[in-house]
């Protein structure tokens, strides 16, 4: 694999609870570089755009209503196989099943307040950029 580009997401309780620093600093002493950072509320049309593969499930309003509910941190991260290093140190999506040493493994709370998101591959990383930082270029 090669340089790559991927998103990763601060969630609501992540920045309510004063963890983006810690979270941003495992990235960059990864040797991963942060291209692109910001903070923002999700909106309900973007939260739409993002989650498109959920909105017909029955967990998705719920999670529109969480992921909403306040500020995160939306950052691109780049390096050798991002896409791939970034999901491994974020663990597993449930807090309960993540390895200590990941990110929710360390401080999820529950599958709802799990603190991160990271693209899933190559492709979701490309769409999510877009989504979250239009004028960002695809390649690291």
């Amino acid at each position: 694999m090669s340089n790559q580009n991927t998103l990763i997401f601060i969630k609501p309780d992540g920045v309510s609870r004063g963890l983006v620093g810690t979270i941003l600093s495992r990235f960059e002493s990864r040797g991963l570089r942060i291209n692109a950072l910001q903070q923002m509320t999700i909106s309900d049309t973007l939260s739409d755009r993002h989650y498109h593969e959920h909105l017909d499930k029955p967990f998705y309003p719920r999670l529109k209503q969480y992921v909403t509910s306040g500020p995160i941190v939306a950052a691109v991260i780049s390096g050798e196989n991002a896409v791939d290093v970034v999901r491994a140190m974020c663990g597993a999506t449930h807090p309960k099943d993540a390895l200590p040493g990941t990110i929710r493994g360390d401080f999820g709370l529950s599958l709802d307040a799990n603190i991160i998101h990271s693209s899933d591959s190559a492709s979701s990383a490309q769409y999510e950029i877009s989504n979250f930082f239009p004028t960002i270029s695809e390649t690291a």
